[in-house]
């Protein structure tokens, strides 16, 4: 497998909707044309005299028409970027388009029907098949979810949703958002219900062009960590991240009525979309070395998306209708320069920060001190059956003596091997099972060795018991070899030893 790749181009696809209700009440007519096999889009501008007889052609990577379903656009178009994520590469898909065109249709459709569930939703099915498909490979899968609301990040999981977040960058990882939870999950059913939370936590409103539109920019983050033996004999890791980008639509104030607050959120999203479209015409034309993803958050955190190390897929969403024609157009000119962006996509190796690595680190470390634990157990009673001398010591500063008294006549020793043994045999299949995850391989090993904890407690207290009936005997025989009478030893404090 390459761990470098050459450059590539950023892929681009655009999806017409059908035409609404409204358009048809009103009577507008289609002004757009789809050729699926030539991967074209025609647009006739009926405010252009010439227009009927040349209209404008667009020609991109792949092209769907209101027809088009949502499982054949997951399958052809961005199943081979998340199979890539999950070799290693970052990756990140994102819509674009003008309000109401369907683009969160697009990334979310409707999750609880198969046949019409969107990207994010496929891509979890996809990501959890796989690693359920996997034998020699051990996966970690994160999931984080923000928002962009006019010009301020929020994360959509955190339970105080007033704090606003803040960018950082870093020579080796690049633009990350500081403090933005991640949350580990293991199956489809629990990174739906991440997504459930965040999105309960979204902006959202209503315009004259959309009823449910998008007030902020979205993006809902996946990494998946992978760690399997390479031909090398070496243990290796490698994170792949997924960006899913439900991009606010782009809109204009007399067709959508914004006013007030409305009007506001309208004028950030446009102002930090006008700023995605500086920075792909910076991108394509290569007239100066300075790209401007500093002119807004969306810019900085699509950085490696556009241009850096990542494989990308931009879905360009419009809409049929010649009312809309140069939303339409405006849409189509800047997709149609984003398909000369060049990224540099690389597979994330041995990153120092992967969290799989301490997990495996932890899992080695409590493996070890297991292993020793049991090791010096089994030393004390391979002495015993070679019949070692009195009072010899012993390691962690026990003696024969205690040993025989832990025995308690055979039967107590019996009892404390079994219970030994049997944390031990439970200890090996989970270091045994494959299909346990890291993070779960961690919290069940520090569960046996807490009760291994608890079994040296019992185990103690019933030989401080144990050693204090000895002594009673003792004193007693003494007493009544000198006619006194002695208390029981056995006080309250003393039978907590029991339990």
């Amino acid at each position: 497998m390459s761990k470098s790749k050459s450059p590539e181009t950023v892929k681009v696809v655009v999806r017409c909707r059908p035409m609404n209700e409204k358009e048809r009440a009103a009577k507008f007519e289609r002004v757009v044309a789809v050729d699926v096999k030539l991967g074209q889009i025609l647009v006739r501008n009926p405010r252009e005299a010439s227009s009927s007889d040349h209209p404008k052609v667009f020609t991109f990577d792949s092209v769907y028409d209101w027809n088009s379903k949502q499982i054949d656009l997951y399958d052809e178009t961005f199943r081979p970027l998340v199979e890539s994520v999950l070799l290693g590469f970052n990756g990140t898909i994102f819509a674009y388009g003008q309000t109401g065109t369907g683009k969160t249709y697009t990334m979310e459709g409707v999750r609880n029907d198969v046949e019409r569930r969107g990207v994010i939703p496929n891509s979890f099915e996809h990501i959890f098949t796989h690693i359920s498909r996997s034998q020699n490979q051990q996966y970690l899968v994160r999931a984080s979810y923000l928002e962009i609301y006019q010009e301020e990040i929020k994360d959509l999981l955190s339970k105080d949703q007033t704090r606003r977040l803040e960018l950082r960058e870093r020579p080796d990882t690049g633009v990350y958002v500081k403090d933005l939870s991640s949350f580990v999950t293991k199956s489809v059913r629990e990174i739906e219900h991440v997504m459930n939370v965040g999105n309960q936590n979204r902006s959202v409103g209503s315009t004259n062009m959309n009823e449910h539109s998008s007030r902020s920019h979205a993006i809902f983050v996946i990494t998946v960590e992978c760690s399997e033996l390479d031909d090398d004999g070496e243990n290796h890791i490698r994170v792949g991240k997924l960006n899913l980008v439900d991009l606010a639509g782009s809109e204009r104030q007399a067709k959508t009525g914004a006013q007030g607050e409305r009007l506001k959120e309208a004028t950030k999203i446009n102002l930090s979309l006008s700023a995605l479209g500086n920075v792909i015409s910076s991108l394509v034309d290569g007239r100066s070395s300075h790209v401007p993803y500093r002119d807004s958050k969306l810019t900085r955190l699509l950085q490696d998306s556009l241009g850096g190390n990542a494989r990308t897929v931009m879905v360009a969403n419009i809409g049929p209708a010649s009312y809309n024609v140069e939303e339409t157009l405006t849409t189509l000119r800047y997709s149609n320069r984003a398909k000369n962006i060049k990224n540099k996509p690389r597979i994330n190796e041995d990153p120092k920060d992967a969290l799989l690595r301490e997990f495996q680190e932890e899992i080695a470390r409590l493996k070890e001190q297991l292993q020793r634990r049991s090791g010096k157990k089994k030393k004390r009673r391979q002495r015993r059956r070679d019949g070692g001398e009195d009072g010899e010591e012993e390691e962690d500063g026990e003696t024969e003596e205690d040993d025989e008294e832990d025995d308690g006549g055979d039967d107590k020793g019996d009892y404390w091997r079994e219970q030994q043994e049997k944390l031990e045999r439970e200890r090996k299949a989970i270091m045994e099972d494959h299909s346990l995850v890291a993070e779960e391989k961690v919290l069940l090993l520090k569960e046996k060795e807490k009760k291994m904890e608890d079994l040296k407690k019992e185990k103690d207290a019933g030989e401080m018991l144990a050693a204090k009936v000895k002594v009673s005997r003792l004193r007693g025989d003494v007493a009544q070899r000198s006619g006194l009478q002695t208390k029981s030893v056995l006080t309250d404090e003393t039978s907590k030893g029991f339990s």
